[in-house]
């Protein structure tokens, strides 16, 4: 199966300022020597994605260089894996208006590669996930669309988009920030969080965005997601269902955390610390790739291209840019 990966890189991080007032979110460096970033594409890589769009916007320029420097030391004559796209500079479409719109403008991506499958993720979580697993389920559901969820405090689910399943892990609504979340079905005290992972059937992707689009709709969780769950076959993939091998035992289960405020940001470098850490960073069987001085050799024909459709970087961006809080 051909999967075609899409990672929403683009978004100001408003809420994390000032460490991104000369950086892209996905582009601050975490620890260790890694960025956000590297999490989504080391869980790409380790599981089998071989083509990768990063679309990037606002302030792209360090991202640009850490995903040159770090993932694509070598071009080893191969073509290239991860491919950094901004958006087309003195044109109508020239910023993205969203994470919908950063899709819909670069859907000749799609039509180019053919894929059986598009993932769709967010570029500023620190986890790790097996893809593989979430398409298997996917694939068994006879799904259309498949969100990644994990159970996060009712108190603190206003934050997230939240999403009501069946029994099944059919989805029956989704409501992005919502000001009274549905629970999860057997504990009142949790609710369903959309990770920003999103797997889509290519049609459904194509014919939603181009409906979007007429529409003047441009954010997946405000407004695709909760038309697709009404009219398409969407199921919610339980990420606390993925098994990652090498996991210690010390650590948590489950462990995923959306870097998208300062206090976030500051929590989630202190999980990775000292001898037992909540999320260790060192994992042989499911390595974190991106660290520049330790660039390791399976990464070594792995290209990185610019998309030259830009005519420069730093632009600035629109508050509801991919990513943007």
């Amino acid at each position: 199966m051909k999967i075609l990966a899409i990672v929403l890189a683009g978004g100001s991080g408003t809420r994390l300022r000032p460490l991104t007032a000369e950086h892209a979110k996905p582009a601050l460096p975490f620890a260790q020597g890694y960025r956000i970033v590297d999490f989504v594409l080391s869980n790409l890589v380790n599981s089998g994605v071989s083509r990768t769009y990063v679309l990037a916007q606002y302030k792209p320029q360090s991202l640009v260089a850490h995903i040159r420097t770090a993932w694509g030391p070598s071009t080893g004559g191969a073509r290239p894996a991860i491919n950094v796209v901004l958006p087309t500079t003195g044109s109508a479409s020239g910023e993205y208006k969203g994470t919908a719109d950063a899709v819909y403008h670069n859907l000749h991506l799609i039509a180019r590669e053919r894929p059986d499958l598009v993932a769709v993720f967010a570029a500023d979580h620190v986890y790790r996930m097996d893809v593989r697993q979430m398409v298997g389920f996917h694939q068994q559901r006879g799904a259309e669309v498949s969100i990644a969820a994990v159970p996060v405090p009712v108190e603190k689910a206003s934050a997230f988009g939240i999403i009501a399943t069946g029994p099944a892990g059919e989805v029956r609504d989704f409501q992005e920030k919502p000001e009274w979340p549905a629970f999860v079905a057997d504990d009142h005290g949790s609710a369903y969080a959309s990770m920003g992972n999103y797997l889509f059937n290519p049609g459904v992707l194509l014919d939603s965005l181009e409906q979007a689009q007429r529409r003047g709709e441009t954010d997946f969780g405000h407004h695709l997601l909760p038309r697709l769950v009404h009219g398409h076959r969407t199921f919610a993939y339980d990420f606390m269902s993925n098994r990652i091998p090498g996991v210690r035992a010390f650590e948590e289960r489950g462990y995923w955390r959306d870097i998208g405020t300062v206090d976030a940001y500051r929590a989630a470098q202190r999980d990775v610390l000292g001898p037992v850490p909540r999320f260790s960073l060192v994992n042989p069987e499911w390595p974190i790739f991106g660290d520049v001085c330790r660039i390791p050799r399976r990464m070594a024909s792995a290209a990185v291209m610019v998309s030259a459709r830009a005519s420069r970087v730093g632009m600035g961006a629109s508050p509801n840019a991919p990513g943007a809080e």
